[in-house]
């Protein structure tokens, strides 16, 4: 769980956007633990039809967490099957890149940028003097150009990582990649439903929760064997040695859904266990004899595709901070009760709100055991009826230019 503090920190960082397609509201906490190291991207207008969230939990420190909130969603939008039209190659690409990028000086200076202040002003520093100067910047394909430099040779971090959950709406198809325990669910109409214990909450709604991402742990039968054949092994659930947080390899759909599995890879490189075991990404994948996606930890995520109708109403996405107080229904229930009710929050119409509401649910009342303790961030992405009708002419002159490759995302 990492150290805590003696009091936990319940300010937080909560911000509401929409475009003609949907509206978000989110937030995060750092709580109960001694640093925040969720990270997030909210980016209504990746292009005039899409939209991208991701939630991103690290450990071992906030700096992967923060790298990929920043570059994530522009390597999917600048790879050239986004262009074609193919969003799982792009995504699944792109989570490969940001191993990529994190090496060699160019990926040193970037993670120092996103470290505290000394690292910063080192970071600054070598950027003067290292970075690429007039056209030399612009070498790679992606203008991330190589750099000489004192970390030239830096190979990646190695005891900081961060899960990736990330879904992307395009018109009326939504695309899911998963990398870790963090989790997406959709609230959807549905039948035979089973509502959540009367005790915990009262509301009653005729929307049923489905994920649409598996929680990426080492039980999972999948995960144990690709560890042991990668010569790492597993002590009292979780991996050691060669130990990481392994990707489901699925032949199903995790739910009812009419879902396609689209690729069904292994984990994610982005991703180590606890921060106090000092298991480094970087330091499990390089293994010569074997390919990305047979590594102890790789970058391969799970990417599921969902046709979207109008019985979808919302689309949360949180790190296990959230789905180790709540199950995907009881989250779901809990998210239409607030809906719902008359409270002066509520009439204010923000999402954020709603958000802030669960986080203080599920912060733990003392670090005397039991779960609430970790840091929390969560978005809520509620579709606009009828799904996947085209903005009006004015919203769609307003967002034809994409966003900003370089803007800044949303982080915690």
């Amino acid at each position: 769980m990492g150290i805590c503090h003696s009091s936990p920190k319940t300010e937080k960082f909560s911000e509401d956007g929409e475009n003609g397609r949907l509206r978000y509201g989110l937030s995060s906490m750092q709580g109960w633990r001694a640093t925040m190291e969720d990270a997030h991207a909210a980016i209504t207008d990746l292009d005039a039809t899409t939209s991208f969230f991701g939630v991103y939990d690290g450990h071992g420190g906030k700096v992967v967490a923060k790298f990929c909130a920043k570059y994530l969603h522009q390597q999917v939008r600048k790879n050239e099957a986004y262009a074609a039209g193919d969003i799982e190659t792009s995504v699944q690409k792109a989570f490969f890149r940001m191993d990529e990028m994190m090496r060699g000086q160019r990926g040193w200076r970037e993670l120092a940028a996103l470290g505290n202040k000394i690292t910063k002003f080192i970071g600054m520093i070598e950027g003067l003097i290292w970075s690429p100067r007039g056209g030399d910047c612009h070498e790679q394909p992606d203008d991330w150009a190589f750099e000489e430099g004192p970390h030239s040779h830096f190979s990646g971090p190695t005891s900081s990582g961060s899960t990736a959950c990330v879904a992307i709406i395009r018109n009326n198809h939504l695309i899911v990649a998963n990398a870790g325990d963090s989790r997406c669910v959709i609230s959807r109409k549905g039948q035979n439903f089973s509502s959540a214990s009367a005790d915990q909450f009262t509301f009653s709604p005729s929307f049923k929760a489905y994920d649409l991402s598996i929680d990426h742990k080492p039980d999972l039968e999948a995960e144990e064997e690709r560890i042991l054949e990668a010569d790492g092994f597993i002590h009292e659930g979780r991996h050691w040695a060669c130990t990481a947080i392994q990707k489901h390899v699925c032949n199903e759909p995790p739910c009812a859904l009419p879902l396609t599995p689209v690729l069904s890879y292994s984990c994610l490189c982005l991703y180590i266990l606890d921060a106090h075991i000092l298991l480094g990404d970087v330091e499990f994948k390089q293994n010569k004899y074997l390919p990305v996606e047979k590594q102890i930890v790789t970058a391969d995520p799970d990417i599921f595709t969902l046709e979207l109708c109008d019985d979808d109403d919302f689309l949360v996405l949180a790190c296990d901070g959230i789905w180790d107080c709540m199950s995907s229904q009881e989250l779901v229930d809990f998210i239409h009760e607030q809906l719902h009710s008359e409270t002066s929050i509520m009439q204010e119409n923000k999402l954020s709100a709603v958000c802030e509401r669960v986080l203080d649910w599920c912060l733990a009342p003392s670090t005397a055991g039991g779960e609430g303790r970790d840091n929390m961030t969560m978005i809520v992405v509620q579709f606009k009826k009828p799904i996947g009708s085209p903005a009006s002419a004015d919203e769609q002159s307003s967002q034809s230019e994409p966003a900003d490759a370089d803007s800044k995302p949303e982080e915690s």
